[in-house]
């Protein structure tokens, strides 16, 4: 029976940066993640950004980040694609180091190479170390999944819009216009 070595977080830290790759950590075991996927993956990634970052920033309801590192326990570290952090909770945040929890609204898209089940899993995590909501996009079947703390997951088409009116009130999306003609 083969064995894993697990890697804590300062090992993590000591490996050497790289410009195509990046690492996060899932539960002790090492993931090396493409660090620039596919265009059609950053135009999805920067679409469905540039509209949550000036909604957020324009009415002053916290930070939008890109791909930014969040520990959500001591032996996970996780990237989303785009990351929302409410105005309250960035009080007190050292913007130099890595951030510890979960933000409020994690969101993933979806590439070629990703599992869902893998996805899945990210969301769950996401959710379990504090975050309020999850958007898993799903460019190519046009699909997103919501989910909640409550285990909820709703699966939204390009028909309907991304919104969460508890934490960003008032912002709404079609998915159509993020996903493209």
């Amino acid at each position: 029976m083969a064995t894993k070595t697990l890697m804590s977080i300062e090992q993590l830290d000591a490996l050497p940066e790289k410009e195509t790759e990046r690492y996060e950590l899932d539960a002790g075991v090492l993931i090396t993640v493409l660090a620039s996927p596919s265009l059609f993956h950053n135009i999805i990634r920067d679409r469905l950004g540039m509209k949550l970052y000036a909604f957020a920033e324009g009415r002053k309801l916290g930070l939008v980040s890109w791909e930014t590192a969040f520990q959500l326990s001591e032996a996970t570290v996780r990237i989303p694609d785009l990351s929302f952090i409410r105005a309250e909770r960035l009080q007190g945040l050292d913007a130099r180091e890595r951030l510890r929890g979960a933000p409020d609204l994690a969101i993933e898209i979806a590439s070629a190479s990703d599992k869902p089940d893998d996805l899945a899993r990210k969301a769950q995590q996401y959710v379990t170390a504090g975050s309020r909501a999850v958007w898993v996009l799903y460019p190519e079947a046009r699909l997103a999944y919501l989910y909640s703390p409550s285990g909820h997951i709703e699966v939204r088409d390009d028909t309907q819009s991304l919104d969460n009116a508890e934490m960003l009130p008032g912002f709404s999306v079609a998915l159509s216009e993020i996903f493209g003609a």
